[in-house]
């Protein structure tokens, strides 16, 4: 196991210390940094997902406004 100095502002190691009082504070920081760690990646995946959308557009064929609205009105019932 390894061990990490953070330095954070005094409220927010007092709110910290009062909020999980009695627990493992250890445990808690390794849940938060899973947490941050994959809602980092997550944020990253959606970033180049979308990167390789707006790529891809540049390959997609093209249409006109009125051909855009025929095939959505030959869509409707």
């Amino acid at each position: 196991m390894s061990t990490v100095n953070f330095s954070v502002p005094e409220e927010v190691k007092d709110a910290f210390n009062a909020t999980f009082a009695g627990q493992n504070k250890s445990a808690v920081i390794a849940d938060l940094m899973r947490e941050a760690v994959a809602r980092a990646q997550s944020q990253q995946r959606s970033k180049d997902a979308y990167l390789r959308i707006l790529e891809r557009r540049q390959y997609a064929p093209r249409i006109t406004e009125e051909q855009f609205r025929a095939a959505r009105e030959e869509g409707r019932p």
